[in-house]
């Protein structure tokens, strides 16, 4: 069986469940070595650890390595580029940023700025955008030598319109802008940067929040935007899917600045679920989706 990123080597923070293991997992089914980062070691009322998804990644024809790291500490995150240039020889294929502090942002959804404790800033700004920065550094000094790689950030239509509360909507805005200036930088070295537009996704924790409607369908309540049918939220995998479409284009410079729905990538791509649809469950009207 031909893997298409046999040999590649990927980083994914925020792997220990959600979006993050999903593209972890699927950048293994594809064959790359994966260091799968997040802070979730032991078990708790979510399932998923970092070693757990590691163990998945092998399962699949990769080679998962988990390394516990918080992405808050500039210190941690920087032993995890030490650590992977060691190992791999300076090789870096993928960085995927993707570490977000979700369950931290589900009490504050639909509380206006001025209720939020000050705190939401620093989780969701700082993680959302300040971390995904200080990754994104150390890994374009990875692949500058190699003249190629690919940065993804895990962003949200959030970045154009409100969602949720203003700081996930700065946070996402910033990341957006990264995503583009970055690419800008990053032209003449051959590195690729892109921000992806996950839809409603059916993580852990939304399964978790997730309400019986009475007639088979589960359904997700957010404050202020609405109940959401789970039947066309898109699998972590399916958004995983994306990341090794970008990855395995030979052509992906052309996208880099950019930020993309992963329903629209599926259609000009061709991947699929595991059932061969390509779901679009939109949270928002008039989504730019």
């Amino acid at each position: 069986m031909t893997r298409p990123l046999e040999g590649a080597v990927a980083v994914v923070t925020g792997g220990s469940r959600g979006i993050g293991k999903g593209i972890a997992t699927e950048l293994g089914a594809a064959g790359a070595t994966v260091y799968v980062t997040g802070r979730t070691v032991t078990a708790g009322p979510l399932p998923g650890t970092v070693a757990e998804t590691a163990e998945q990644v092998t399962a699949l024809g990769g080679h998962g390595i988990a390394v516990p790291c918080d992405h808050e500490d500039d210190a941690q995150v920087a032993s995890l580029f030490e650590r992977v240039a060691s190992e791999q020889g300076g090789r870096l294929d993928v960085l995927v940023n993707n570490a977000f502090p979700a369950a931290e942002l589900a009490q504050w959804l639909g509380q206006p700025f001025w209720e939020l404790p000050i705190r939401s800033w620093d989780a969701v700004v700082g993680i959302g955008a300040r971390a995904h920065y200080v990754a994104s550094i150390h890994a374009a000094r990875l692949m500058l030598p190699a003249g190629r790689g690919l940065i993804a950030n895990v962003s949200s239509s959030g970045s154009v319109q409100y969602a949720h509360n203003v700081v996930y909507g700065v946070g996402k805005a910033a990341l957006d802008k990264m995503t583009s200036d970055c690419a800008h930088e990053l032209a003449p070295h051959g590195i690729s940067v892109v921000s992806l537009w996950p839809a409603l996704v059916r993580t852990e924790l939304v399964l978790f929040g997730a309400e019986d409607a009475g007639d088979g369908r589960r359904t997700l309540a957010l404050p202020g935007e609405g109940v959401f049918d789970l039947a066309n939220a898109q699998s972590p995998e399916f958004v995983g899917r994306a990341i090794v479409a970008l990855a395995t284009d030979p052509n992906v410079q052309a996208r880099s600045g950019g930020a993309y729905p992963v329903a629209e990538l599926a259609k000009e791509y061709g991947f699929t679920e595991d059932d061969g649809s390509q779901p679009e469950a939109l949270l928002r009207p008039n989504d730019p989706h």
